[in-house]
């Protein structure tokens, strides 16, 4: 969840919040998340465990809560984050120990 709470970090929630919502994700009981994050969530789950079962409903069922546009954004970022922990797995590669976005440094500006 390290990614995760970074994320959520960047987005702009402050620890206590982080601390909440990631709780309540890794809980497995999302009855308190909009029908639509629920979808996505059951989704995501799908496909994490079990991808070749991903079938023409499920991709329906995306559509229907977040439109073509959306879903594909959903389906593509799912995609992209299960790659990034599986080669990261596969590589032992360890987590950032603090959030490598916070306070970002603007590059100087070029002298003339």
């Amino acid at each position: 969840m390290g990614h995760t709470e970074m994320l959520l970090a960047v987005a702009g929630l402050d620890s206590e919040e982080i601390r909440e919502r990631t709780s309540r994700l890794a809980s497995g009981d999302w009855s308190s998340f909009a029908p639509s994050e629920q979808v996505a969530f059951s989704f995501v789950g799908k496909q994490a465990r079990d991808p070749a079962s991903i079938g023409d409903a499920d991709l329906a069922q995306l559509t229907a809560f977040f439109g073509r546009e959306r879903a594909l954004d959903v389906v593509w970022w799912s995609c992209r984050c299960h790659y990034m922990t599986r080669v990261a797995d596969a590589l032992q590669l360890p987590l950032e120990t603090e959030n490598v976005f916070k306070d970002p440094v603007p590059p100087k500006a070029s002298v003339k």
